[in-house]
C-alpha cells in the first residue's frame, strides 16, 4: 500500500508540474498559495481565458482536493470546458463534482449544466438520440431535486426542447409509413407520440393523422373519436378547420359503408 501511495503522489505531482509548465498566460509562481491560484484562475476565467484558467483550477483540485475551495475549483474546471464547447469533458467534470463533493453549494448548478452539456451534444432528430435521452434524464433529476430553484423555468424549457426532438423522430417515422400507405404501422407510431410525448408540439398533429389513418382503414368510430379529441384539446390549432372537414368526410364514408353492408346482407 505504501508503494501505491507513493506512486499516486508522484503521478499527482507530475500532473501538477505539467499544468504549471503548460500555463502560458499566467505568471503564477510554482510556490503560489492555494488562494492565489484560485484568484488567478477566476481572473483568467472572467477574462475568457478558459484554457489557462482551467490549468489553475486543475492544480487546486489535484494538489488540494481536500481543501474548502476544491469543489469551487472543480466546478470552474467544468465551466471552462463548457465555455470552450468541450461538452463531453464538461459533462465528465460536472459528474465528478456531484460524486466527489455531494454537499457542495455548486451541486445544483452542476446538475443543471450536466444536463445542458448532453443537450449541447444532441444531434439533429434523425440521428442517434443517446445524448438527448441523457439530457432528459439529468433535467428530470434536477427538477425532482431542486423544484424550488430559480433555474426551474430554464430547465423546463430545455427539457421540452429535448422531448420535442425525440417526438419528432417518432413522428417522422409515422409520416413515412402513412405516405407509403402502411396505415397500421403509422397508427402505432402516431400513438407512441401521443403516449410518450403528449406534451410536445408534435402531439396535436399525431392525433390528427391518427384519426385520418383510422379513417383510411375504415375504423370510422376510432377516426371520429380522434378528430373530436383533437378539436376539444386543441381548439386554437390551425388544423381545426381541417379536422372539422375530416369529421364530415368520415361521417359520409361511414354512412356509405353502412349502406353497402346492408345491401350485402339483403
Amino acid at each position: 500500500m505504501n508503494t501505491l501511495r507513493f506512486k499516486s503522489k508522484l503521478i499527482i505531482l507530475g500532473l501538477v508540474a505539467l499544468c504549471i509548465l503548460s500555463c502560458s498566460k499566467s505568471r503564477m509562481k510554482p510556490n503560489a498559495t492555494l488562494e492565489e491560484r484560485m484568484q488567478e484562475g477566476m481572473r483568467l476565467f472572467e477574462k475568457g481565458d478558459y484554457f489557462d484558467a482551467k490549468t489553475q483550477f486543475r492544480i487546486v483540485t489535484l494538489s488540494h482536493s481536500g481543501s474548502l475551495i476544491a469543489d469551487k475549483a472543480q466546478f470552474y474546471t467544468a465551466e471552462c470546458h463548457f465555455n470552450m464547447k468541450e461538452y463531453i469533458l464538461s459533462a465528465s467534470e460536472y459528474e465528478r463534482l456531484i460524486k466527489v463533493y455531494p454537499n457542495s453549494e455548486y451541486v445544483d448548478d452542476a446538475k443543471y449544466k450536466l444536463g445542458l452539456s448532453y443537450y449541447k451534444l444532441s444531434p439533429k432528430y434523425s440521428l442517434d438520440q443517446e445524448y438527448t435521452r441523457s439530457s432528459i434524464v439529468h433535467f428530470q433529476e434536477f427538477l425532482e431535486d431542486y423544484h424550488t430553484s430559480d433555474l426551474v423555468p430554464e430547465v423546463e424549457k430545455y427539457l421540452l426542447e429535448a422531448r420535442n426532438k425525440l417526438a419528432q423522430k417518432v413522428y417522422a417515422s409515422a409520416d413515412i409509413y402513412r405516405k407509403m400507405t402502411y396505415y397500421g404501422a403509422a397508427i402505432i407510431y402516431y400513438s407512441k407520440v401521443l403516449e410518450e410525448y403528449y406534451d410536445t408540439e408534435f402531439a396535436p398533429k399525431a392525433l390528427f393523422w391518427l384519426g385520418d389513418c383510422n379513417r383510411r382503414q375504415e375504423k370510422f368510430q376510432e377516426s371520429l373519436d380522434a378528430f373530436a379529441e383533437f378539436i376539444q384539446k386543441h381548439p386554437n390549432h390551425e388544423w381545426v378547420p381541417r379536422a372539422r372537414n375530416k369529421i364530415k368526410q368520415t361521417q359520409r364514408e361511414y354512412q356509405k359503408h353502412r349502406r353497402m353492408a346492408q345491401g350485402h346482407d339483403s
